[in-house]
């Protein structure tokens, strides 16, 4: 277990907080592997009925920690090129599987990833300061975590777009009104929110909710199918020259030349 990631179980709940505040909670691959450890040993585990993701410091998860992921995809790159490094893959595999209600308490940024995965999560509060942003295609890549998919499904084609390739932030007040977020309360009632809920559903006939849910979610097959494309997807973008140049441009701190790159400059 890493210390970026806190993890504690009461009343049927686990709690999965992130605590790398000083870092905007971005993810590392500790961090995935502690959070998917603790999803595949609560399958198997009655005292766990349901699962709730929070952040720390105002910040939900500013998304992959840029640097570490380029480590791993570097360390983990094959001869066809480098794609997803594994414990990022590992964890967007799992989501589709995890067969118990997943809750997310969003206060401030959530960018990429921190926003793909609450299109898997079953209730998602927010506070009036959330900010939502999938900047995918800024770095030449695309969407990742099924979210071709979950996306469109949870606010329509034209809002998706909007996200995920134009890059449009959503407000908590948008993202409500596009079915991203099922209410904002206060953040000081944020954690409180998501734990009633929490607690209500664990309170509940374990069988008969992990069957209904279950069944508001058949699209499991079409979701592994979907997130091993964009997987080879992105495989395929992280070697091209306006990736390159968007990581490069990030890490040196500037604005990206995609036309210089384009021509091969």
């Amino acid at each position: 277990m890493t210390q970026e990631i806190e993890i504690k179980v009461q009343d049927g709940v686990q709690v999965v907080r992130f605590t790398r505040a000083d870092k905007k909670n971005a993810f590392t691959g500790t961090m995935y592997n502690a959070i998917s450890e603790a999803l595949d040993a609560s399958e198997n585990n009655d005292a766990i009925a349901v699962h709730v993701f929070i952040g720390s410091g105002g910040v939900f998860s500013a998304g992959n920690d840029i640097n570490d992921f380029m480590r791993r995809a570097q360390a983990t790159a094959t001869s066809d090129g480098k794609g997803i490094p594994a414990p990022s893959l590992d964890f967007i595999r799992r989501l589709p599987k995890v067969t118990k209600p997943m809750i997310a308490a969003v206060d401030g940024l959530a960018i990429g990833v921190g926003t793909t995965m609450l299109l898997h999560c079953d209730l998602v509060y927010a506070s009036p300061a959330a900010s939502l942003r999938t900047p995918f295609l800024d770095l030449g890549l695309i969407q990742e975590a099924g979210s071709t998919i979950t996306a469109q499904a949870r606010m329509g084609y034209p809002r998706a777009f909007e996200m995920i390739c134009l890059g449009e932030p959503f407000s908590a007040e948008r993202a409500l009104q596009s079915g991203l977020v099922n209410a904002i309360v206060p953040a000081d009632q944020l954690e409180a929110t998501a734990m009633k809920a929490a607690k209500r559903l664990a309170a509940k006939p374990r069988q008969a909710l992990m069957t209904s849910r279950r069944l508001l979610r058949k699209n499991h097959e079409q979701l592994s199918a979907i997130i091993e494309e964009e997987a080879q997807a992105y495989k395929s973008l992280m070697t091209s020259p306006e990736a390159r140049e968007a990581f490069t441009a990030f890490l040196e701190k500037r604005a990206p030349d995609f036309a210089k790159a384009r021509k091969g400059g």
